[in-house]
């Protein structure tokens, strides 16, 4: 084709242009140079088109504008700097300002944005003023003498190179950011992710091995700790008499249930598993170092179980180029297909790859699950080998002519649970260890194996049931807790229709923390001193009393008793130092990491939970203070006003009850003592440990000092995450529910000058009720005598708890033992029987103020509960889908036993059976319903602060990000909050029950008031 006076032309969509102002940012990822190769390819094709897509017949240009219309004799073009080039569109900026409005068309935004090397940028080089110059001099000008086609073939030649170029820059930028970090050090950290999760036991063994040869060459014990010392005492004779138990399961001549299991890992990885697992058990069980014998089997049969997979998949890849080495010499015939999996497997392996890995290995491998029966078997053989090899000596100071006192580590025996019958009663066994064992346990966590560790990488991303989360571990998107429809329900559900909750989990698992190390030293430093201090337990056990030197049985019976109440105390003591020793274990060997992560997954109900069980900001005070995000960022003006109204808020004592100037207020009158807190948190004031969550405190005291010394503290960087906590959330969720304007007022719905506490609020109404009761006569109303004993004891303290559980649906009973305990620890009433009498009156008026506050929650409440019992009479479980796609199965059922006989013992193994509880199923759904509601609004809220570029973190109903974007997260969890009760949630509920249901008839939805959900946006306290 030659050049030629008559334009050419093509057909284009108009709506691929719009105007943006200039300066907007690049995005190197876009497809704009396919477009534009495409309208060039069309462009030099032989035969001019018309453009047909209006019913004038009209001639337009390349661009899409009429050709007799659009380059007036006055048009000028204007240089354009390619910076401002932001897309493709830009070019027409200047021009548009000189087009008649009707004929610069209607122009929807571009997604694809480009940089500066594509088509504008091109353009620009090649002194264009614009791409509609480019276009008007390589296709209208009539007195170019070079024929067109070789100037669009020169065109298309560079628009190639430059894409070229292009694709080589984005594989350039993804190598250097792969999850927010440098791609070396993401692959380094996630091969040291991967060793964590698949070889934590083998090199606690490799440990042991090297140990032993240390301590026979070098004699080394002396100088082990305790419990380590006793491990690798235990470790050999263990090892050993496993490895003769696996010969003879190998070698056929066990005939034992668990023989074809037994030998399909090394000897001392078993040992090792079996010490670690028991230890933990007998740590967490908070029954003076007792576990149960079905527990401790199961826990350590499951745990071999896995590490056999893992074993077995790791020595199998391992083997792949031996075994083809060796076929190649021997001349063997390998398939091409064989050649292929080979080379995939191998090719993964570098990669770390694993999860597709193991799922090659999986189809490769027809291997089934052990079962209950079999973990349960080859659990009780490793623990009665255990007893039969671990023994402990007490330290040497007994004269050298007495034997040594050498007793067993571990004694099995058989405990009796007591009914109101002799044939209701049961009996199990315990594993218990030895005096000397106890003792060591809450020194121990720094020895033990803790597989599911916070990852150094970011959590895979949750795309099925048993796809995501940690890189190799077994991961699951929902705790079922052996609940097999549930199980099913989840693995049934389509991935688009979990999709919005993997992208939760996602988002939650993605927030990287790391450890506050001044806030850890100070909990080192109160920890080795005995504890006692900011809420750690005392690490000394308190003295039993002494017995009474009397024939009197009643104080001999007093004296028991409080034998009986110091033991339960040591007990509980001991629990909790062993929980806080893990604790402190995790942080200690986190401390160095420059951030961490923690996957999540769901309950039942679909409430989010991190994966790791020891060390995560779920947990108590000491946890959250030594957490902190690993991203910080700078305060801001709206920032520091946050911290101030943070550190009121764990400060408390009725603080947080003031409105936020109010806070902010207390934290500048208090700024000595918070620099005391900060520069000497245990030689100073120690102003910090009066706070309701010292650790916390002490944190934010610490950081608060640095900025408001710094010179500018508005630009100081924050790694404290701020809450926002809903007030009385479970109660907010029922007034949105029905609407009601009383329970939304209680409950902080709507705007107030300061929160308004509904505590106080069920405080006052028990008080006013109790005032009129006293003023009865006793002889028609005996209650009367009791409503004046506590008319001087009713406080928000009072009824706080009651309050708090009525949303789970707390019972009379419940109610009573709650405000009982109350009542105790203030000794107002001596005597038991008195003290009975005046919770149960005190509860009574209690639930009754509640049901007058909140009314259209009980009538809620009410309402599920009789569709709960309705379906679970058809001996069917409640099920319903939260917002967000999660089906939900309640798992109530009755459990049935199954007997298995082990070498240990017969052990008794629950199982679920198919009928259901229909007393559990009905009081459980009200408030399981509500805890799927306040689940789906964290997940909603924790998507779009992501998508806003917020740090989030979530503990069920508090809400954590930093602290210059608090403001930003108020609106968005209003939002949510507005948005996820826009919806008619009870109507959509009800129609899932009749359609699941045809032939059962429900009781029709409660009355709704009319309270407008809009007034939550204005709410200051609504979450505060």
């Amino acid at each position: 084709m030659s050049s030629t006076k008559t334009p050419i032309s093509l057909t284009i969509k108009l709506n691929q242009f719009t105007d943006k102002p200039t300066g907007l940012a690049i995005n190197p990822y876009h497809n704009s140079p396919i477009m534009w190769r495409n309208i060039i390819k069309q462009l030099s094709s032989r035969t001019p088109q018309k453009l047909l897509f209006s019913s004038k017949n009209r001639t337009y240009s390349f661009l899409g504008f009429r050709q007799d219309s659009i380059f007036k004799d006055n048009t000028k073009f204007r240089s354009l700097i390619p910076i401002s080039c932001s897309n493709i569109e830009m070019g027409f900026q200047n021009l548009g300002e000189n087009l008649p409005g009707d004929e610069f068309l209607s122009r929807p935004l571009i997604k694809n944005q480009v940089n500066n090397n594509d088509f504008c940028y091109f353009c620009f080089r090649k002194s264009y003023a614009s791409v509609a110059e480019a276009v008007a001099v390589s296709s209208t000008d009539a007195e170019e003498d070079v024929p067109v086609v070789d100037e669009v073939q020169e065109l298309l030649t560079e628009l190639k190179k430059e894409e070229k170029k292009q694709f080589a820059f984005r594989r350039r930028k993804q190598k250097m950011l792969t999850s927010g970090m440098g791609h070396r050090k993401y692959q380094a950290l996630k091969r040291r992710q991967v060793k964590v999760e698949t070889e934590a036991w083998e090199q606690a063994a490799k440990e042991y091995k090297e140990l032993l040869f240390d301590m026979c060459e070098k004699k080394l014990a002396p100088n082990l700790p305790y419990v380590k010392s006793l491990f690798l005492g235990w470790f050999e004779p263990l090892r050993d008499k496993i490895a003769e138990e696996q010969e003879l399961c190998s070698q056929g001549k066990s005939k034992a249930g668990y023989a074809k299991y037994f030998y399909q890992l090394p000897a001392d990885m078993m040992a090792v598993i079996t010490m670690h697992k028991l230890m933990g058990l007998l740590m967490t069980g908070g029954d003076h170092g007792t576990a149960r014998v079905v527990q401790a089997a199961l826990v350590i049969g499951d745990a071999i179980e896995q590490e056999v997979r893992i074993h077995n998949f790791l020595e199998k890849t391992k083997k792949q180029k031996a075994e083809k080495d060796r076929q190649k010499e021997d001349g063997e015939h390998v398939t091409q297909e064989q050649e292929k999996l080979r080379k995939k497997v191998t090719n993964l392996m570098k990669k770390q790859k694993l999860r597709a890995v193991g799922q090659i290995v999986r189809r490769q491998d027809d291997s089934k699950p052990w079962g209950q029966d079999a973990k349960a078997k080859v659990g009780s053989r490793l623990i009665e080998l255990l007893l039969q090899t671990a023994y402990i000596q007490p330290p040497a100071n007994q004269l050298a002519v007495d034997p040594p006192d050498i007793r067993p580590a571990f004694l099995h025996s058989v405990r009796t649970v007591a009914k109101e019958t002799k044939s209701a009663s049961r009996r199990y066994g315990i594993i218990q260890c030895d005096e000397l064992v106890f003792k060591g346990l809450e020194r121990t966590a720094r020895h033990m194996v803790i597989p599911y560790m916070p990852m150094l990488v970011p959590p895979v991303k949750w795309t099925g049931y048993d796809k995501g989360g940690h890189l190799y571990l077994p991961s699951y998107v929902m705790r079922t807790h052996g609940a097999r429809q549930q199980r099913e329900a989840v693995k049934r559900a389509s991935r688009n229709q979990l999709q919005p909750v993997f992208e939760a989990l996602d988002t939650l698992g993605s927030t990287k923390w790391r450890i506050n190390k001044r806030v850890l030293s100070v909990v080192d430093r109160i920890w080795a001193g005995g504890g006692r201090l900011a809420d750690l337990v005392d690490r000394d056990d308190s003295l039993l009393p002494e017995e009474p030197d009397t024939e009197d049985e009643a104080l001999r019976t007093k004296w028991r008793w409080k034998v009986k109440s110091v033991k339960k105390e040591n007990r509980e003591r001991h629990s909790q130092r062993c929980d806080i020793e893990l604790k402190l274990a995790v942080a200690r060997k986190m401390k160095d990491e420059e951030g961490f992560f923690y996957p999540h997954n769901v309950d039942f109900r679909g409430r989010a939970y991190p994966m790791h069980p020891h060390l995560n900001h779920l947990g108590s005070d000491i946890c959250r203070g030594v957490l902190e995000f690993a991203v910080g960022r700078p305060l801001g003006e709206s920032g520091l006003r946050w911290l101030k109204i943070h550190l009121a808020n764990l400060f408390a004592g009725g603080v947080e009850k003031l409105s936020h100037e109010g806070r902010i207020a207390f934290t500048e009158n208090h700024m000595d003592d918070i620099f005391d807190s900060a520069d000497k948190p245990l030689e100073g004031r120690r102003w910090w440990l009066n706070a309701e969550d010292p650790f916390q405190c002490l944190a934010v005291c610490i950081n608060l000092s640095e900025v408001v010394r710094s010179s500018s503290p508005e630009t100081s960087i924050s790694h404290i995450p701020v809450h926002q906590d809903g007030s009385c959330n479970g109660l907010q969720h029922y007034a949105a529910l029905g609407r009601d304007k009383l329970g939304a007022a209680a409950v902080n719905l709507v705007a107030g000058e300061k929160p308004a506490d509904v505590y106080s609020g069920i405080a006052a109404r028990v008080l006013d009720i109790m005032k009129r009761d006293a003023q009865r006569d006793p002889a028609e109303f005996p209650d009367a005598v009791r409503a004046r004993a506590l008319v001087n004891q009713v406080d928000r303290k009072l009824v706080k708890q009651t309050v708090m559980t009525s949303v789970y649906g707390v019972t009379y009973i419940g109610a009573r033992d709650q405000i009982k305990r109350r009542l105790k620890e203030r000794g107002a009433i001596a005597d038991d029987s008195e003290l009975f009498g005046a919770a149960c009156y005190a509860a009574k008026v209690t639930l009754t103020a509640l049901g007058e506050m909140f009314e259209a929650a009980r009538s809620i409440m009410t309402w599920l509960g009789e569709c709960a019992k309705i379906i679970a009479s058809e001996n069917e479980p409640v099920r319903w889908t939260t917002p967000l796609g999660l089906p939900v199965v309640q798992p109530y059922r009755k459990i049935g036993r199954h007997l298995i006989k082990t070498s240990l013992q017969i052990l008794t193994l629950q199982r679920e059976t198919e009928k259901v509880m229909v007393k559990r199923q009905r009081t459980a759904f009200p408030p399981n319903f509500i805890h799927s509601l306040d689940g789906s609004h964290m997940m909603m809220t924790a998507v779009a602060c992501r998508r806003a570029g917020l740090n989030f973190a979530g503990v069920h109903d508090s809400y954590w990000t930093h602290a210059c974007d608090v403001d930003k997260l108020n609106r968005i969890l209003r939002e949510k909050f507005v948005e996820l009760y826009d919806t008619p949630i009870l109507e959509k509920l009800l129609e899932s029950f009749q359609t699941s249901y045809p032939t059962l008839l429900f009781p029709p939805l409660p009355e709704r008031g009319d309270f407008d959900l809009r007034d939550v946006l204005e709410s200051p306290y609504f979450f505060n």
